[in-house]
């Protein structure tokens, strides 16, 4: 949230200004002066929450004492369980890669079909080419 607020702070008063002068209303500036101004900020963040989830831990271990939710809810608890109560660190060790993997492909992925819709040229080109 301070990201996104630290963003949205940045974005020029000036042009805020002009479009009010020009009667945009209040959904129109945000829709179209305040978010492709903070485009990449929100891209940014949503790479983080892809990264973020795929390395839960600490939130299902401390709820699981509350509610019993099961000691393997995330990948980092099934890796977990696997190094330390079965005691299979080779295998907990090629789950973490499979894992880094995930987290690489998800990112890359996610990275390839935002750009491809942010680059209006993207269909020239591939007609080109």
């Amino acid at each position: 949230m301070t990201i996104l607020l630290t963003s949205l702070t940045n974005v020029p008063h000036e042009v805020l200004e002009a479009a009010k002068v020009d009667g945009a209303s209040e959904l129109a500036i945000a829709a179209r002066i305040k978010l492709p101004m903070v485009r990449r900020t929100v891209i940014f963040i949503v790479v983080l929450s892809i990264i973020g989830t795929l390395q839960l831990f600490n939130e299902p271990v401390i709820l699981n004492e509350i509610a019993s939710i099961g000691s393997t809810f995330t990948p980092n608890q099934i890796i977990y369980t696997t190094a330390f109560a079965f005691g299979n660190e080779e295998l907990a060790a090629a789950q973490s890669v499979v894992l880094a993997a995930v987290t690489i492909v998800a990112t890359v992925a996610f990275y390839g079909i935002v750009r491809r819709r942010m680059d209006p040229f993207a269909a020239t080109r591939a007609v080109v080419k």
